[in-house]
């Protein structure tokens, strides 16, 4: 493995006597992996480990480790604690993603202070199938096929540093992993929350790869390889678009002629294109071309929104503007006002509305919810939970405190502070505390879908 990690290195263009490396270490089986095959290639490095206190003792556990680890190699270790809780909840975003922020932000800050020329991390083979798993179950073009490449930028750097970040293990399994730690004997940790099954890699990783291996045992190297001829096919279907976009598109880019769009062959795939240029979602995407398709359909005036822009139809073009608001501050109620992707409170989500024979089943996975969309109209508001807000249960006649059903689901006190409300402005008349659901866990039943529905809509927690 130090033979083939060596090749790598030198693909990559990282020379023992040239290159100055940080490498990124948490202390489980991959990045001590690396960091030992690091050591044992003679190129100059030094570690970088994050304790995000996110898990008590084991978090701690993990830092005196890999602490120990480079001090017993005469290594240099940059090490860094952070409230990742705190900054999760003052900037409207989810745990995993405030975690990601801060160590990027960090890696890329040390990288100009020090002078590191690359940034390595320890995604592997396995690492990148996932990830194709992911993506094709969020939904995806042929780049989210393509994985996770072997060098791209470091986020989060805004042009700090000319260091770039390296993955000099994703043509390594799992298996080949673990074969090095158990031969090398390398002190590891497992964090104890990748067994947890909750977790949508974690369950890919432990119930849906175990099938497909005993399908195929060496399914991890063919799907590795196949992702190469996803990047190549990529690369080529990126030129072609681009050209089609020029001839179709204004200087800025916000303005697509709907006639020049038509007349090409794959134009559905241009819109893909153009529109995820966006930030706009497969349904999002999905819900124009049948627009474009049904000639009885007005075209005109319908709207779609990503996190980041607005998408507004004309009879001949499709207008794009950039939202001036910025997603996840959420001081005050957020208004859903068409489909689109939204975020409030560090849930992220979409709404989409279908036409009642699109909908197969009202049975829908975990975090789907389905609306009456003659009901439940645009624009509705998200908000927060307050004392006194209720709601009838689908399926229940009799009203319900909502910190009732927080008692009987067992939510914590962070899912209370998290937990984000949808509310129809018609019923503010009324009786301004009666919700119409909990966002991806209950709908009220006045909204459910019925026989007489003719459109449904579906907000889909993402």
């Amino acid at each position: 493995m130090l033979s083939s990690f060596r090749s790598v290195l030198e693909t990559l263009g990282i020379l023992p006597s040239e290159s100055r490396v940080l490498v990124a270490v948490s202390g489980g089986p991959d990045s001590m992996c690396l960091a030992n095959l690091f050591f044992e290639s003679g190129v100059e490095f030094s570690i970088a480990h994050c304790n995000f206190h996110l898990r008590g003792e084991e978090s701690d556990g993990d830092e005196a480790l890999v602490t120990e680890w480079t001090e017993a190699r005469n290594i240099m270790i940059h090490r860094k604690d952070f409230d990742t809780l705190s900054f999760a909840e003052n900037n409207g975003i989810s745990v995993e993603m405030a975690a990601r922020e801060l160590r990027y932000s960090w890696f890329a800050g040390l990288c100009a202070e020090y002078g590191y020329g690359f940034l390595a991390v320890a995604h592997n083979a396995n690492d990148n199938a996932e990830t194709l798993f992911l993506n094709l179950v969020r939904g995806t073009g042929v780049k989210g096929l393509s994985g996770m490449g072997q060098v791209s930028e470091i986020p989060y750097a805004d042009g700090r540093t000319g260091a770039v970040l390296v993955r000099p293990l994703l043509s390594f399994t799992r298996k080949q992993i673990e074969g090095y730690i158990f031969d090398r004997k390398i002190p590891c940790r497992e964090d104890s929350t990748n067994s947890d099954v909750k977790f949508r890699r974690n369950r890919i990783r432990h119930t849906v790869f175990p099938i497909l291996e005993d399908i195929n045992p060496v399914f991890i190297k063919s799907v590795s390889r196949e992702m190469k001829y996803f990047s190549m096919a990529e690369s080529v279907l990126e030129t072609y678009c681009e050209d089609a976009l020029k001839r179709m598109t204004g200087g800025d880019g916000m303005s697509l002629d709907l006639k020049g769009l038509l007349s090409e062959r794959h134009w559905e795939y241009i819109l893909y294109v153009y529109m995820s240029s966006f930030g706009f979602n497969s349904s999002a995407v999905a819900s124009v071309t049948r627009l474009l398709k049904d000639g009885k359909a007005t075209l005109s005036g319908k709207r779609f929104r990503s996190l980041t822009h607005e998408l507004l139809t004309a009879h001949d073009r499709i207008l794009v503007r950039q939202l001036n608001d910025s997603p996840g501050k959420d001081s005050g109620p957020l208004e859903v006002a068409c489909d689109g992707q939204y975020e409030y409170s560090g849930v992220r989500f979409s709404t989409e509305t279908l036409q009642r024979s699109e909908v197969e089943s009202l049975k829908q996975p975990k975090g789907i919810l389905l609306f009456d969309a003659g009901c439940l109209k645009y624009p509705f508001l998200c908000r927060k939970w307050e004392a006194g807000d209720w709601f009838r249960p689908l399926g229940s006649r009799g009203r319900k405190k909502v910190s009732d059903f927080f008692t009987d689901m067992k939510y914590d006190g962070f899912r209370k502070e998290s937990a984000v409300m949808i509310v129809d402005p018609s019923l503010a008349d009324a009786n301004e505390k009666h919700i119409s659901s909990v966002l991806g866990v209950r709908a009220d039943d006045m909204y459910k879908v019925t026989d007489g529905t003719l459109e449904v809509l579906r907000i889909t927690v993402l």
